[in-house]
């Protein structure tokens, strides 16, 4: 993977949430967040050049591709995603772009059919839970994520599935008070995420929520968690083992 060549960069930095969220804004004041190294993409002679149109800030989107290429010989298709289905769909346009139906009809049934295999055994009693996207600004997940706590047995009541990631006072977090926290910031992988972790559990009232004082506080891969992959069932089945997990 080193050795392949880089096509886009991020001009975003920073290393605390607070840092990175001034970055995208002044990045975006300036001309963009990606760069698109547009010589390296042509010599390479695409076929199919894959993006998204779910979010400019996650990774290089579709319009940004098609404005920076101008004319090009090459099939752009920007997938789209906002719910878990609309996830597969994505896997089935993919199969159909690349003359490979048959193959993503057999990713998105073998998904499914791990997603009925989760809410089997879920009981009656649903946990109420929170999924963290961003910890400074304040930020709650949605888009399909409300559909995997869905899956895995839980309740979420912050936001509804297919809308877009919700800023949130800390104020209306601790009223809500959820039953198990899972922290996932957009592209922080977990060793990340633990160490600017004080960026919410030195905020006023840290110690008073019922995840915390029942040690229900759990860190997942931002990385995955916020992409629109057949990966994610793999989370599903990982907080549904958060949200219930097999008494010792």
């Amino acid at each position: 993977m080193e050795s392949r060549p880089v096509i886009d960069r991020s001009r975003v930095s920073g290393e605390t949430s607070a840092a990175r969220h001034t970055s995208v804004t002044k990045s975006r004041r300036e001309g963009g967040v990606y760069e698109l190294d547009t010589s390296l993409l042509e010599s390479c002679r695409p076929d199919l050049i894959l993006s998204q149109s779910v979010c400019g800030v996650c990774a290089v989107d579709e319009a940004f591709v098609r404005d920076t290429l101008g004319e090009t010989s090459s099939e752009v298709l920007g997938l789209n995603a906002r719910t878990l289905d609309d996830v597969f769909e994505c896997v089935m346009q993919v199969g159909e772009a690349t003359g490979r139906n048959k193959r993503a009809k057999a990713v998105v049934d073998h998904c499914r059919q791990r997603l009925a295999e989760i809410a089997n055994p879920v009981p009656e009693s649903r946990p109420r839970a929170a999924v963290i996207e961003w910890m400074d600004p304040l930020h709650v997940s949605a888009n399909w994520v409300p559909d995997i706590v869905a899956a895995a047995g839980g309740a979420y009541g912050l936001a509804e599935s297919g809308e877009r990631s919700v800023s949130l006072d800390w104020s209306r977090l601790r009223e809500y008070d959820p039953a198990v926290l899972i922290v996932s910031p957009c592209g922080m992988d977990p060793d990340e995420t633990r160490a600017h972790l004080s960026e919410l559990t030195t905020r006023s009232g840290w110690d008073e929520f019922t995840a915390v004082r029942t040690d229900r506080v759990h860190v997942l891969d931002g990385t995955i968690l916020n992409r629109w992959t057949p990966r994610l069932v793999e989370l599903a089945e990982t907080v549904s083992n958060l949200l219930h997990p097999t008494p010792s």
